[in-house]
């Protein structure tokens, strides 16, 4: 959380950046840093009912779009956060979020979230499973243009995020375990800024941990 904090504060991309969450151990943490911390709700179902909570308050209100990189994604690229912003303040969507264009090798690695957009940007599913799925060997070229890595970062006009946390977990977000499956099923436009691969990915399995561990600072998403 606290190398989030980091990056996202050097970014520029936030008038105000702050940690949510329910750990004390993360907050102390987050404290000892020197960052700004809102404890919220041990019983919040998403990252984005956590979210919601702390936009809600009093000190927070004035904001129109809030952005949500999650604490799972210290190596977010910096395009990948502008990008999901401008979905929501430039290009019309109530919701944005990112991709990064990838190998299709990662189809087959369920610890990996795919995306498939619309050509106006729209996301029209996320999932762990192989999509878009090759039926055919013959069109692996048009595959390798279309295979997008979903990138864990969120941005909502005040409006969709309140809707979004209105709604109750709906059963693909369930069965996936992803929780923008839940808006994209209500019909809440999210828009998908692409970015040019590959991106560092992030920390699901105790092996990306452990990779991060010994590349932080030294990621080559990281700024000198």
């Amino acid at each position: 959380m606290v190398r989030v904090w980091e990056r996202v504060r050097l970014l520029d991309v936030a008038t105000e950046c702050v940690i949510a969450t329910d750990s004390e151990e993360v907050a102390d943490a987050v404290r000892a840093a020197g960052a700004t911390v809102e404890m919220t709700d041990p019983a919040h179902p998403s990252g984005t009912d956590r979210v919601a909570e702390v936009a809600a308050r009093p000190r927070y209100a004035a904001f129109d779009a809030i952005v949500n990189v999650q604490g799972d994604e210290p190596f977010v690229d910096p395009q990948a956060i502008g990008l999901a912003l401008a979905q929501v303040t430039t290009h019309g969507f109530s919701l944005g979020t990112a991709a990064a264009r990838a190998r299709p090798e990662i189809l087959a690695d369920p610890n990996v979230v795919k995306v498939v957009a619309a050509d106006d940007g729209r996301a029209l599913y996320f999932s762990r499973a192989p999509i878009p799925y090759l039926r055919d060997g013959a069109d692996a070229s048009v595959l390798a243009s279309r295979v997008l890595q979903h990138v864990g970062v969120y941005a909502y006009s005040r409006a969709a995020l309140e809707r979004w946390v209105g709604l109750p977990p709906h059963p693909l977000e369930q069965i996936e375990r992803l929780e923008q499956l839940r808006p994209l099923a209500d019909g809440i436009s999210m828009g998908v800024g692409v970015i040019d691969g590959p991106v560092a990915g992030g920390i699901d399995t105790e092996d990306d941990l452990r990779r991060a561990d010994e590349t932080w600072p030294r990621n080559p998403t990281d700024e000198s």
